[in-house]
């Protein structure tokens, strides 16, 4: 445990302005996508998140996205392994409750089972047993538990189970029956949560303390601080791009209609337009209005104009 709060430390000394990826946590998208490249980790996180023991997981094949008849919608997943036994693992983190996840882990388990079979394929028996595994920041059924597990169930009769081997796990950071499962799951939901070494106890289970390792690793990695600063300015240039398109798109409307700068600046400023975008996007769409609005919007955007 030592080593695990000189690691601690060392994490506190670092400049957070520097390296925002000191304040994520594992409950966040970038943190949980570049953790979950190194299928080690994933193996902690099955084994934590379920109470079992597994030898050997690998990829599987096309483990990120799967897609579905021409048209429809796909699926993006967080990761997607296998094991030696031939179980397959779906992995999900939701930070938010969107509302979307029991019709969300019936439309996965659909897409994840189709692969498996070829066409013309006759039986079912080549359907691995299959687990989908949400691990969530807030309670979805509102009873308190950090786990809940389903399986189709006879109506009739409760303890008859259909046999399908589909389980799908709602993991929930937020649970208080800590008297009912088992103390690893328990540590590493409140690690997910809060991915620091207060979370990480000195009777914890020893791949939780592992895991904060990998975790203390990826932090401290100045590239991946500079990748992540770097995915989040992208970001903001993206909404910030569609933002000024959407202006240069009104702008453009009014002036076909042939009202003055000054009309079509009264109406920009009426509907809550801020005044330095409204003179660049007159200016920008009478001298290039040719150009499409994403180019305008770009011009604008990095001051070309």
């Amino acid at each position: 445990m030592e080593d695990t709060r000189k690691l601690n430390m060392r994490m506190k000394d670092a400049e957070d302005d520097v390296n925002p990826l000191q304040n994520m946590n594992l409950m966040d998208d970038f943190l949980f996508d570049v953790a979950t490249v190194d299928l080690e980790t994933c193996k902690i996180i099955i084994e934590l998140s379920l109470g079992i023991m597994i030898k050997k997981i690998r990829w599987k094949e096309g483990q990120k996205v799967v897609h579905n008849m021409p048209g429809k919608r796909g699926i993006r997943m967080d990761f997607y392994v296998e094991d030696d036994k031939g179980q397959v693992f779906d992995v999900e983190m939701q930070k938010r409750n969107q509302g979307n996840i029991p019709k969300r882990t019936r439309f996965y388990q659909a897409l994840i089972d189709t692969p498996m079979l070829k066409s013309g394929e006759r039986g079912f028996d080549n359907l691995k047993p299959a687990y989908i595994i949400v691990i969530c920041g807030f309670d979805q059924y509102g009873y308190g538990k950090y786990r809940y597990t389903f399986e189709n169930r006879c109506k009739e009769i409760p303890d008859l189970t259909m046999g399908d081997e589909c389980t799908k796990i709602i993991l929930n950071t937020k649970g208080t029956n800590d008297d009912e499962v088992e103390k690893s799951l328990v540590d590493f939901l409140h690690y997910v949560d809060h991915s620091s070494e207060e979370n990480v106890p000195d009777d914890c289970d020893e791949r939780l303390k592992h895991l904060h390792k990998k975790i203390y690793e990826i932090k401290s990695n100045e590239q991946m601080g500079v990748s992540y600063m770097k995915m989040e300015e992208r970001d903001r240039l993206l909404v910030e791009t569609g933002e000024i398109m959407g202006i240069v798109s009104i702008v453009r409307k009014i002036m076909e209609k042939e009202e003055s700068n000054d009309k079509v600046a009264s109406i920009l400023n009426n509907i809550g337009i801020e005044d330095q975008y409204i003179e660049k996007a007159i200016k920008a769409v009478t001298e290039y209005r040719d150009r499409s609005d994403q180019d305008i919007a770009e011009m604008i955007l990095y001051n070309e104009v």
